[in-house]
């Protein structure tokens, strides 16, 4: 539950931030008029992302082959890793740069009475975060964790609830301060899809390295029953990891997290 409220959380809250902002902006330009082309878009990147999500359902389950299958598996968790990754370390420093421009664009349409313009903006926004959110609980489904319509609808409705909050200026909240604790939280996710990923390779047949396990604390704790369940779910915790699984888990969470620091750093005093 808690990975699908995540998800879903971050995402929404992503995707109606920057729609709220646009809707505000219309009614400071005095074209509140528009704004029911913004909901249009809204719905139309909705059910864009539904349309997406059957797709991608669809194309994997023609792949009777145990073996294509795996490989396209793999494929889908490398590229959430990448994107998560993405997100995490350099959206937060461009997110005011990609609003500013929303709202020149927005300013642009209005001037020119472009109501297609105006919906393509906030269907792009809602579009770009549902086809984001489709990718990650794909991944998170073919690595074999357990997805909630209860934890997605609970994200979904708060994130819509603090956007309302945020445009109608009810409350101040400090949001750089979720993004950054929510970006090394989507890092430590990506890490595990990335050794998932690497896992389902293995287990598939594609050579990458050794297959027999580095170590095996199952003793301990195995991550197929108790709380290993949820650290393998959250964190991608591997009892029993091949020394490229680990290896390349260890390596992209340490540089990711140096780069994620790097990124959130406050910026230093220029001298005078």
């Amino acid at each position: 539950m808690l990975l699908t409220f995540l998800i879903l959380f971050r995402e929404s809250l992503e995707a109606f931030l920057l729609v709220g902002i646009l809707i505000a902006y219309l009614y400071r330009l005095n074209a509140g008029r528009y704004v029911v082309w913004i909901y249009v878009g809204v719905a139309a990147g909705l059910v864009a992302s539904l349309i997406a999500a059957f797709v991608l359902q669809v194309v994997v389950d023609q792949f009777s082959n145990e073996y294509y299958r795996a490989v396209l598996t793999a494929v889908i968790m490398l590229a959430a890793t990448c994107i998560l990754t993405y997100m995490a370390i350099w959206m937060g420093k461009q997110a005011r740069a990609h609003t500013e421009h929303a709202k020149e664009q927005l300013e642009h349409y209005v001037s020119a009475h472009n109501v297609a313009g105006v919906a393509t903006l906030a269907f792009v926004s809602v579009w770009r975060e549902g086809l984001e959110t489709v990718l990650f609980l794909s991944a998170l489904a073919y690595n074999a964790q357990p997805l909630s319509l209860v934890g997605g609808v609970i994200g979904l409705v708060l994130a819509v609830v603090l956007v309302a909050l945020l445009v109608t200026g009810a409350r101040r909240v400090p949001l750089h301060i979720f993004f950054r604790y929510t970006s090394l939280l989507l890092i430590i996710i990506a890490a595990g899809l990335l050794g998932s990923a690497i896992a389902t390779l293995q287990g598939a047949g594609v050579a990458i390295g050794p297959s027999q396990p580095l170590f095996d604390v199952s003793g301990v704790m195995s991550d197929a029953s108790g709380p290993g369940v949820f650290l393998r779910g959250l964190f991608g915790y591997n009892a029993t990891p091949t020394p490229a699984q680990f290896a390349l888990w260890a390596i992209y969470l340490i540089v990711a997290v140096i780069l994620w620091r790097r990124g959130f750093a406050a910026p230093r005093p220029k001298a005078a």
